[in-house]
């Protein structure tokens, strides 16, 4: 594949393998710029605990971004490229547009939340002007056994969704 793109979606995997052995949803991420990975995150706080409810803002990619504006704050997002285990979700998705990513890729197609399809082109100014580039399914077969494994388990998050049925099923 171009790009390196099995390598840097390795590292994701990798990221991924953590996050489920914590017991969180196995989404990995790293944000690479010219070549180099420059930032990490995985999901945190899928799981609920006596301590937490389950937070829907603690995203891999999210994770990841703040990771990479702590470490340096003036790099110009339009030079990097997000690589996820799963589909960003319409939440993600739009904030890395925002803050100016343009290149998107992805193991996992999320059928449930995935928000890569969105129409650009049909929404208000701020987004209609974007150009995007997204390569989905590098590496699938190796993400989609991460989620096979998570939603064969015991967990609750996401249990009885269109997603797990769906990659149960795969």
């Amino acid at each position: 594949m171009p790009d390196n793109h099995e390598q840097f979606m390795l590292a994701a995997l990798g990221e991924a393998e953590a996050a489920l052995a914590r017991g969180e949803f196995p989404v990995g991420c790293v944000i690479v710029s010219a070549g180099e990975i420059i930032a990490r995150g995985g999901r945190q706080h899928s799981r609920q605990s006596r301590e937490r409810l389950v937070s829907e803002l603690e995203h891999a990619e999210i994770n990841a971004l703040r990771a990479l504006r702590r470490q340096q704050p003036l790099l110009p997002l339009e030079r990097i490229t997000v690589y996820s285990t799963m589909e960003p979700c319409l939440m993600c998705y739009s904030t890395l547009l925002v803050n100016g990513v343009r290149r998107f890729v992805y193991a996992y197609e999320d059928i449930m939340g995935g928000g890569t399809n969105l129409p650009l082109e049909r929404l208000s100014p701020l987004y209609k002007n974007m150009r995007t580039t997204i390569t989905p399914g590098v590496l699938r077969s190796a993400s989609l056994a991460l989620f096979k494994k998570f939603f064969g388990g015991p967990q609750a998050y996401l249990h009885d969704t269109i997603l797990a049925q769906y990659t149960l099923d795969a």
